[in-house]
């Protein structure tokens, strides 16, 4: 095999990244934009010892899980890579990934059942990022998405996935980059319009109660799917012990201790993003709710300190891609609460992390998807944990 040599083949399934794998001559290739069924040909562009990328020439015979995009950026936009498969398709594929990680990085056999907590396909994005249009030509929009492996700017004027208010405000030409920003972060639920540079703060609502949230801080893109989360979330917590506090790390704007404070008698809250812990002090009334600005590493290392104080019936856990340091996994399988909601956007250290609990004593008590990324590769799932 060599760069620019011609394969053709059956795609057999979806890698977690989005593209699809061919194999051939004992090696995985990896092909963009195709579906699992497809026959098509393609051209190496990279290889390695045990692996290779191909574009696609051609689909010579189409999969039945294909179908046309409504986007007429697709393949341009680096943003989504799946809208060329059906939406039932997209679910199955990342079901079956959600379980591969767990069996082969978390090393967990017995898996229960995974729920499926599907979206809306397209209109779901309430939040986005947007880049500044440097040169627009006239009448050309002045906001844009980045291009495929590119850093190039591409002028948009709708985006299928986006919420009814973004799509509008894009039709209308109303986003303008704010003057200092050249990337900037807009926000639309149920009539509000947000936009970092702007008018950035304001109240959504989730489940019919407000919360406050910033633009320009991380909230959860995807309000549908994440009020059901914060339904489940605070249906595990109802089986915890409830007469200890509780905690919620990587607590953001505080959503889900929104969701729990009439729960517990306190909460402890931690967060990195001095911002968003600061907007998570207006939204948590629960008087004994303590705050703590810090890091994962360095909240852990004094909870193993003083672990009377550090005592819990119940954590959520909503981390970045890189998932728990190893300080808080050292934490919690020593001290950890009885029952912990672990909520992932990133599968892979999810399995690795729940690898370290099980080891230390918990159970995998429920797995669940939650497809806040239609048309993408991206999940997010729920673990439950309860310590036998």
């Amino acid at each position: 095999m060599a760069i620019g040599e011609k394969v053709s083949g059956s795609i057999e399934s979806i890698a977690a990244g989005g593209a699809g794998i061919l194999r051939w001559q004992g090696k995985t290739v990896f092909i963009d934009y195709t579906a699992p069924g497809d026959m098509v040909s393609a051209v190496i562009e990279e290889e390695t010892p045990s692996w290779a990328r191909a574009s696609l020439l051609k689909v010579q015979e189409a999969s039945p899980h294909r179908v046309e995009s409504p986007c007429p950026y697709y393949q341009h936009c680096g943003g989504c890579t799946l809208q060329h498969i059906s939406y039932e398709t997209q679910l199955v594929i990342k079901k079956q990934l959600l379980v591969d990680h767990f069996k082969r990085i978390g090393t967990i056999e017995e898996l229960p059942s995974i729920n499926i907590i599907g979206s809306e396909p397209y209109g779901y994005r309430n939040r986005m990022q947007f880049h500044r249009v440097m040169k627009p030509k006239s009448g050309q929009s002045r906001v844009g998405l980045k291009e495929r492996a590119s850093e190039a700017v591409i002028p948009i004027e709708t985006c299928p996935i986006a919420d009814p208010g973004i799509q509008e405000a894009l039709r209308q030409k109303n986003l303008v980059p704010p003057p200092s920003l050249d990337r900037f972060t807009v926000y639309s639920r149920e009539g509000i319009l947000l936009q970092e540079g702007k008018q950035q703060r304001g109240t959504v609502r989730l489940l019919g109660a407000p919360l406050i949230m910033d633009a320009g801080v991380f909230f959860q893109s995807n309000g549908q799917v994440l009020e059901r989360l914060l339904k489940a979330v605070r249906s595990v917590a109802e089986q915890a012990d409830t007469s200890l506090p509780a905690a919620d790390l990587y607590c953001g704007v505080g959503t889900f201790a929104y969701v729990l404070q009439d729960l517990f008698p306190a909460l402890d809250l931690m967060e990195e993003n001095p911002k968003a812990l600061n907007l998570a002090k207006q939204n948590i009334r629960n008087g004994s709710a303590r705050f703590f600005p810090t890091s994962d590493e360095h909240w852990a290392k004094q909870a193993v300190k003083k672990t009377k104080e550090y005592h819990y019936g119940f954590m959520v856990l909503d981390p970045p891609r890189q998932g728990l340091s190893p300080a808080l996994r050292d934490f919690l399988a020593n001290a950890g609460p009885l029952l912990i909601a672990y909520v992932s956007c990133d599968p892979v250290t999810q399995a690795r992390d729940c690898k370290d609990l099980v080891k230390a004593g918990y159970h995998l008590e429920t797995l669940d998807l939650y497809d806040f990324y239609p048309q993408t590769a991206h999940m997010e799932s729920l673990a439950v944990l309860r310590r036998v």
